[in-house]
């Protein structure tokens, strides 16, 4: 294996490494001897950027959390456009793409990476499922305000209901992700009785 390959921006090079191994291998193939590997550089590498190997996972995770932050603007700004039920749909796919599912057992897997989590962001022991929560909870309170969806909504419920749907429909892609039909499915089912009872 080569030792003597500089990385031109090393965190990213090793995070981007790391998530192909994730994808490939699962949680317990992912080890920092398997991240450095795939980056093709030496294991030292890993170590003069990270304290240790949570260290680089927490990171890890963050930065993967922050990419979903601008597919949760997104949505939010989808608000007012197209239906309620389409906009739910496609964030589905991309708020329960392959990086994340793969990231939410890796977090299961690792105490040690949920206690870190916890300590740098809200939330952060159930990292991605929480900010898949947050982007669909203020995508619906952004519909409720602009009157597509009742009132008196319970914008908790639905959430819960749409993330916990959303993940458990991801999760079990066999060997891709869900059809597009079964997502709208389970969008329509949740979100059906708030629609029809918003003021005309």
């Amino acid at each position: 294996m080569p030792t003597g390959v500089h990385l031109r921006d090393a965190r990213q090079q090793l995070f981007d490494a790391a998530e192909r191994v994730l994808l490939r291998s699962g949680p317990n193939g992912l080890t920092g001897r398997a991240v450095t590997d795939e980056a093709g550089c030496a294991k030292g590498v890993l170590y003069r950027h990270f304290s240790d190997f949570d260290a680089f996972l927490t990171d890890l995770v963050l930065d993967r959390a922050g990419q979903l932050e601008k597919e949760a603007s997104a949505l939010r700004e989808s608000a007012g456009t197209g239906t309620v039920a389409e906009n739910l749909t496609s964030a589905l796919f991309t708020l329960f793409g392959p990086v994340p599912v793969a990231i939410i057992p890796l977090i299961t897997f690792r105490d040690e990476l949920r206690a870190r989590l916890r300590q740098v962001m809200p939330g952060g022991g159930i990292a991605i499922l929480a900010q898949a929560s947050s982007a669909i909870s203020a995508y619906l309170a952004a519909e409720r305000d602009r009157g597509r969806i009742a009132a008196d909504v319970d914008i908790d419920s639905l959430t819960l209901s749409l993330t916990g749907g959303g993940h458990l429909l991801f999760t079990e892609r066999h060997p891709g992700p869900p059809a597009t039909d079964a997502v709208d499915r389970l969008v329509t089912a949740v979100i059906t009785d708030a629609v029809q009872r918003r003021p005309v």
